[in-house]
């Protein structure tokens, strides 16, 4: 491929990433293979990130066991649509990111970017944006594989970080149900803004 050609998706593979995914909250009783969660992470792991820190972590909520532990932190009306879905995905970013720094960018210190208690909210800062860029790559690539998605963010964070990420650097960014929806129960979809309501060219 020469450098003025350029690849893009046909109607089909936006209509799936975009036009015609939708968000879900009532699923289909079919598991989701394991092995689809690991193409997952192969997915979301390769676009970008500052200095790739590649803070997002993620736990897969699969088990009953595992529901019930989440289930009392859920806003009332998340709770019927978390339970019944077959996979939730509990997206995290690692405060500590920048210790992993020296082996996924290796090519300068960049851990002493991020180093020290003076760089603390520094630290905190690249890990909610890069780790919230990364949970929208997840999404995307979650759709791409032929998931639905139903990402939430009402839930209490402090709860969820003291249920399941106690002792560690993680912290909870939001939640994602995974499974295949059911396409009778949709609502129609919202409005969106048109291009010159948020949109600049300057």
């Amino acid at each position: 491929m020469t450098i003025s050609e350029h690849r893009s998706l046909d109607a089909a593979g936006l209509d799936l990433l975009f036009f015609g995914a939708r968000t879900h909250n009532v699923w289909q009783d079919r598991p989701v293979d394991p092995a689809l969660l690991e193409r997952l992470h192969a997915l979301w792991k390769m676009p970008p990130t500052s200095a790739n820190c590649s803070p997002q972590r993620v736990l897969f909520l699969v088990s009953e066991a595992a529901k019930r532990r989440l289930e009392p932190h859920l806003i009332e009306s998340n709770v019927a649509k978390t339970m019944s879905a077959p996979v939730t995905a509990l997206l995290a970013y690692d405060l500590e990111y920048h210790e992993h720094l020296p082996r996924l960018f290796p090519h300068t210190d960049a851990k002493a970017w991020f180093d020290g208690d003076d760089k603390r909210r520094l630290r905190r800062t690249t890990a909610f944006r890069n780790g919230t860029l990364q949970g929208a790559y997840f999404i995307l690539a979650a759709r791409a594989l032929g998931l639905d998605c139903g990402p939430m963010s009402g839930f209490d964070n402090a709860g969820v970080d003291a249920e399941f990420l106690d002792g560690t650097s993680w912290r909870s960014n939001f939640l994602c149900n995974l499974g295949y929806g059911d396409p009778e129960s949709l609502f129609p979809r919202a409005p969106r803004f048109a291009f010159d309501e948020v949109c600049q060219v300057l």
